[in-house]
C-alpha cells in the first residue's frame, strides 16, 4: 500500500550616526562632560528611584506570561473534553492531521492495534492501521495473512476473502516478486513490503458504519545481491468500508486507486544490502490521531 495526506530573512540597514567607525559617542568623536547637579547652565534631572510598585508590575507580567504560555502547551485537555465526529472538525485550530487529544488506541490483537474509539478519530486510526497490516510483508505468507484477516475484518468478510485472497497470492505471483511457493525469500535475501500511511480523511459516518480513504507511499520488492525486483515505492490511497463490530471497528470492504504521487526525489538509490538493514533495524508504527 502508499499512503499520503499531510510543512515550510532578513537584513537591517545601518545608518545614523553610529556608522563613523570612530565614533566615541555616536559618531561625534566628542567627550561628555557632567557637570555638578544645579548648574544653571546645564541643568541635569535626576533619574527617578524605582519604586517597589514597578517590580511588582514586572513580577505580575511574568506571572501572566508563564501561565499563558504553560496553558496554550498544555495539549488538548483530557480525553472528556474531546467532542467526537464532526464537531472535532469543526473547532477551531482543528486540521486534518491535528490531534485531538483524545486517545483512540487502547489494545492490540495480536500485534495489531484494536480498541479504537468509537468516533470519526478512532475510525480513521483504525483505517491507517488496517492499511499497515494488509500491506506488510506479512500477507504473503498464508498463516499470518489469515491471521490479519481476522484481526482485520468482521468475521462474515473475513470468511468472504480468506479463499480469494489465498487465490491472489498464487504461486505464480509470489515467484514473479522472487518468492517461493510458501512466499519465503531466498536464503541471503530479504522481502520487504510496507505501508506508510500519510493522511486519512473521513468520506462518511455514523454511528455503525464509517468510509474512510488512506493516502499512502508503499515499499515493495526484493533485497539481496542477485535480486531483479529491487525495493521501489509507490503512492495510492485505499478506501475502507468499516462497521462497528464486536467493540471494534473492522473492515467491511474497500478499494484502491493509484495516486496521488509527488514528483520523485533526487536521493540516490541505496545498495541492497543497507536496505535489508534498516528493515531490520527499524520497526514500524501504530497509527493513532
Amino acid at each position: 500500500m502508499n499512503p499520503g495526506d499531510e510543512h515550510d530573512y532578513r537584513s537591517a540597514d545601518r545608518g545614523g550616526r553610529s556608522d563613523d567607525p570612530y565614533s566615541t559617542l555616536g559618531g561625534t568623536r566628542q567627550t561628555r562632560t557632567r557637570l555638578p547637579d544645579g548648574d544653571a547652565g546645564h541643568p541635569q534631572a535626576r533619574r527617578p528611584v524605582r519604586t517597589s510598585r514597578s517590580l511588582v508590575m514586572i513580577v505580575g507580567v511574568v506571572v501572566l506570561l508563564i501561565a499563558a504560555i504553560a496553558f496554550a502547551n498544555r495539549g488538548g485537555g483530557s480525553d472528556d473534553d474531546a467532542s467526537p465526529g464532526a464537531k472535532d472538525r469543526e473547532s477551531a485550530g482543528s486540521g486534518p492531521t491535528a490531534a485531538t487529544g483524545t486517545k483512540p488506541v487502547q489494545g492490540k490483537n495480536g500485534t495489531i492495534a484494536s480498541g479504537f474509539a468509537r468516533d470519526e478519530q478512532g475510525a480513521q486510526s483504525a483505517a491507517a492501521n488496517y492499511a499497515v497490516a494488509l500491506g506488510s510483508a506479512e500477507m504473503f505468507t498464508k498463516e499470518s495473512r489469515h491471521r490479519i484477516l481476522d484481526a482485520v475484518y468482521t468475521p462474515e468478510a473475513a470468511d468472504r476473502l480468506r479463499a480469494p485472497q489465498d487465490q491472489a497470492y498464487s504461486p505464480e505471483f509470489l515467484a514473479r516478486l522472487g518468492l517461493d511457493p510458501e512466499g519465503n525469500a531466498p536464503k541471503g535475501s530479504t522481502f520487504i513490503s510496507r505501508t506508510v500511511p500519510v493522511g486519512t480523511k473521513v468520506l462518511a459516518f455514523d454511528h455503525d458504519t464509517a468510509k474512510v480513504a488512506v493516502w499512502y507511499t508503499g515499499l515493495i520488492g526484493m533485497s539481496g545481491q542477485d535480486s531483479t525486483k529491487p525495493v521501489s515505492t509507490s503512492w495510492k490511497t485505499w478506501t475502507a468500508q468499516l462497521a462497528w463490530s464486536g467493540g471494534d471497528w473492522k473492515v467491511t470492504g474497500g478499494s484502491e486507486s493509484d495516486g496521488p504521487a509527488p514528483v520523485p526525489g533526487d536521493v540516490p538509490a541505496s545498495p541492497s544490502d543497507t536496505i535489508s538493514k534498516v528493515v531490520e533495524e527499524y520497526g514500524g508504527f501504530t497509527y493513532a490521531r
